[in-house]
């Protein structure tokens, strides 16, 4: 039957409505039925992507800043886990998680003192008995199980109050008065050398054992400048009595008659026949002796071991690996004072004979070694 209706009459136009409304749904199903796709595909990459991403971890860390890695009991590893070896599992306390977390740094440094200590070659540099003069160096933490083994010169005094905090001396670092710091009758720190024998060997089995280093010959600096030239703390011994003694010994031009100079410290310290003068001077040689003689890193097995240059980072991560980080803060470290300061040490050494610098050296190369500082050449050659 043929159409009669105009194409303009109404019933026309209502087709051709129709007919458009079912081409935009159809067309709307397909929008709809292509978003789906869209949705589905996207998942799956991103299901693959993670996938990839938890099943290869060392991806990831080989692009932080510090590769972590987790020691945990053989028996609780899981499937696919990596086994760190036994001598080179971590030995701080336990993190809340079961978990210990240490960054490669620290352990590269206990792995150089491992194979520094291993080296015949430097043995008569890197190894020392075990002695009162090194246990009386070492601070007792027993309410934390902490031993501190004191460097001077190395910011020893902060790590003290430290520890007077947490041994209940005084209920603040900010509290603590200066003059009692050092003061061993009030200070509230006892040494390894005032228990027993069995006792020491205790801690020093299960303790978590730290001490702090800086580069050898900046510290020598510093201890010159501290006891001989500024004196802060009043000890009139070190000008009066040890300063004499070795210009007596030490000084080339008799008819000089300033002070000590820093060149006489420097001949003192490198001779090898320094002991008997050592002996005169008694336990006021720490400020200037080995971190060999003081800590015997070959003997003890330190936990962990912190650099001054490095203390903004190091001394967080000690409180943390000693399980104190909520209880204890160290102090404000201000901009740059840790900084190792060529241009002042090549001020210092300026002057002074190659051979007393080389002699300087040989006695402080185990240290040099064993801590992973570079050797002078700048003054040396």
């Amino acid at each position: 039957m043929k159409n009669t209706h105009p194409p303009g009459s109404a019933p026309a136009f209502a087709g051709r409505i129709t007919e458009w409304l079912t081409f935009d749904n159809m067309h709307h199903q397909w929008l709809l039925l292509a978003a789906c796709f869209w949705v589905i595909f996207m998942f799956m990459v991103a299901s693959k992507f993670i996938t990839l991403t938890f099943k290869d971890p060392d991806a990831y860390s080989a692009k932080q800043e510090f590769l972590f890695l987790t020691a945990m009991p053989d028996a609780g590893r899981l499937p696919g886990e990596k086994h760190v070896p036994e001598e080179l599992k971590p030995t701080g306390k336990m993190l809340s998680d079961s978990r210990l977390v240490q960054p490669l740094v620290y352990m590269e440094r206990l792995e150089l003192i491992r194979n520094v200590c291993r080296d015949e070659a430097l043995k008569s540099l890197s190894h020392t008995a075990v002695s009162k003069f090194v246990l009386d160096r070492i601070f007792v933490c027993d309410k934390h199980k902490i031993l501190f083994c004191q460097t001077p010169k190395v910011g020893n005094t902060q790590w003290k109050k430290v520890l007077m905090v947490l041994n209940g001396a005084f209920p603040s670092i900010e509290e603590i008065p200066e003059n009692v710091v050092h003061d061993h009758e009030k200070n509230g720190l006892p040494r390894l050398s005032s228990f027993s024998d069995a006792e020491i060997q205790k801690r020093l089995k299960t303790y978590f054992k730290f001490f702090i280093v800086r580069d050898p010959f900046e510290r020598l600096i510093s201890a010159f400048k501290d006891k001989f030239v500024h004196n802060p703390r009043f000890e009139p011994w070190y000008r009066h009595e040890i300063a004499p003694g070795i210009i007596r010994k030490y000084r080339r031009n008799r008819t000089e008659t300033r002070g000590i100079q820093f060149e006489d410290f420097v001949r003192y310290l490198g001779d090898p026949n320094h002991r008997w003068l050592d002996l005169q001077f008694g336990d006021h040689i720490i400020h200037w002796v080995t971190y060999v003689e003081l800590c015997a890193p070959c003997e003890i097995t330190y936990s962990v071991i912190g650099h001054h240059e490095t203390l903004e980072d190091d001394a967080p991560y000690i409180l943390k690996e000693a399980g104190i980080d909520h209880l204890v803060s160290y102090p404000t470290i201000p901009p740059g004072i840790t900084m190792y300061n060529k241009t002042k040490v090549e001020l210092y050494f300026l002057g002074i004979s190659k051979r007393d610098i080389r002699r300087l050296y040989a006695r402080f190369e185990g240290d040099f070694k064993l801590f992973g500082y570079q050797k002078p050449e700048f003054l040396l050659n």
